[in-house]
């Protein structure tokens, strides 16, 4: 039942146990066909149509105000495009990767290949901003590399949590999936496990601890995390596209996704135009914000509180706040948690908002006098997750790209290359390690197993002892420049 793994007593010893049990069933059942590989796929994605109300009114209840469309754009049909992907080609990926013998050994009969081999029981934590997705999407690589799984959804989420628990229940042994419930101290827990391979999507924070509790066992990592996004505005912009897309982007789940676009680099003679296009761009796609159901509260208090400190500690220092909600909608009494599309300009380093990754609606635009300086900021910041660049100048773009580091890059718009599965997804540094999606996602939780297949004659005997003049010969054939 969807519970057994849940807080409480022993609960430590119950994740072992379920563990164990799935290894065992791993060595029991021996490797998962192609056949079996596409029917876990397409359970996942039967879950995701037969659920799919549930999860959108579970997301709901959880998030305060989140509406269906944005839930069946943001968690649902991306879910299934990944796992419908994997099944259509994982067939293809699992055929051994031929690689080529040293001479002379190809050209007599001795064959060198790579093998994708399942890693085992993959752990994989989920976060709350898009609980669906960050759980469902994962699995398309995940299964199609053969692999068991455990799953730990954020406790942020219960509702959301429990129905996944519930759906997974009934569409999956326990040996298959497993979903554990909880809240930090099972998280820890959690994280120390001996799995052969675990993902975490969440804040580079909580991150640091996942790959310290990780290493205590050798489990090796996925860890997608975050960053502040730099949006680079270039001189040859069209400024009202570039408004449009960024402020999509950035109300999408009101700034609630690690891709975000977290702040926004703009020549100093285009500030204020980027402001009135901004101004254009939102109130276009949301004509009220306060009771807009196309609009997302906040998760939680906390993190409103979080958002509002942000502003209050801007504006102390000297910073000024434009708020691209109608004129007159009160905010400060509203049923929900509802935090309004800001725009924060003359923003300094040292403000709070500068420093963290914000993940909400708080945009801040900086100025820059060439595009060297605008590079500048970003590489004197940790390594962000991704990095957009507008502009039809194509040696700037590529400058840009050239002088810069970050996980992915979308040019003339924001996140959308996350969206395409034959890209892989993944940061850098403080922004995470390794990556997933398409292929990538099905290598990433495989292990690349290298098969030589020795030819008959044994043409290595002159290689092993007594050493002669024809062993010195040989290697002093191969020790030329």
């Amino acid at each position: 039942m969807p519970d057994t793994l849940n807080t409480g007593d022993g609960a430590e010893a119950r994740l072992h146990a379920a563990l164990a049990a799935q290894k065992a069933a791993l060595l029991r059942d021996g490797p998962a066909s192609a056949a079996l590989r596409k029917d876990r796929l397409t359970r996942a994605i039967n879950l995701l149509l037969t659920y799919r109300e549930r999860f959108n009114a579970a997301m709901a209840l959880d998030f305060g105000r989140r509406s269906a469309d944005q839930s069946d754009l943001g968690d649902l049909m991306s879910s299934v495009s990944a796992l419908k992907h994997a099944r259509a080609h994982v067939e293809r990926w699992m055929r051994p990767e031929r690689r080529s013998p040293e001479p002379p050994f190809g050209l007599l009969g001795g064959r060198a290949e790579i093998r994708f081999q399942a890693k085992g029981v993959v752990g994989l934590i989920s976060p709350w901003n898009f609980p669906v997705n960050l759980t469902f999407g994962p699995l398309a690589g995940i299964f199609a590399a053969g692999n068991r799984v455990m799953i730990k959804p954020s406790e942020f989420t219960p509702a959301t949590s429990d129905a996944m628990a519930r759906a997974f229940a009934g569409a999956f042994d326990v040996e298959e999936v497993a979903v554990v419930q909880g809240g930090p101290e099972v998280g820890a827990a959690f994280s120390r496990l001996p799995f052969d391979h675990l993902l975490f999507t969440g804040a580079t924070s909580v991150g640091r601890h996942v790959m310290r509790a990780a290493a205590e066992n050798l489990v090796p990592v996925t860890l997608e995390l975050g960053g502040k996004s730099p949006v680079v505005v270039g001189e040859s912009a069209d400024l009202d596209l570039t408004a449009r897309r960024v402020w999509a982007g950035k109300t999408l789940n009101a700034g609630q996704i690690c891709l975000a676009p977290d702040h926004v680099l703009v020549p100093e003679a285009s500030r204020d135009a980027f402001v009135a296009a901004s101004q254009r761009a939102v109130s276009t796609m949301f004509p009220t914000v306060r009771d807009n159901p196309d609009y997302t509260a906040i998760i939680n208090e906390r993190h409103v509180e979080r958002l509002r400190g942000y502003l209050a500690d801007a504006e102390a220092k000297g910073a000024r706040t434009v708020s691209l909600a109608p004129q007159g909608e009160d905010f400060s009494q509203t049923e929900h948690r509802i935090v309004p599309p800001t725009i924060l300009l003359d923003v300094t380093p040292d403000m709070k908002v500068m420093q963290d990754e914000i993940f909400g609606p708080i945009l801040p635009v900086v100025t820059y006098r060439g595009v060297g300086e605008a590079i500048g900021q970003i590489n004197a910041g940790p390594k962000p997750l991704g990095l957009y660049y507008f502009g039809a100048d194509a040696a700037e773009r590529e400058h840009v790209l050239d002088r810069t580091s970050s996980g992915g890059v979308t040019v003339n718009d924001v996140i959308m290359h996350i969206s395409h599965e034959d890209l892989p997804f993944g940061g850098v540094g403080p922004s995470g390690m390794g990556s997933y999606h398409g292929r990538d996602g099905f290598v990433e939780f495989s292990h690349r197993r290298s098969v030589y297949h020795q030819i008959k004659p044994d043409l290595l005997g002159m290689l092993r002892p007594p050493y002669g003049k024809r062993f010195r010969q040989i290697v002093a054939s191969r020790m030329k420049p």
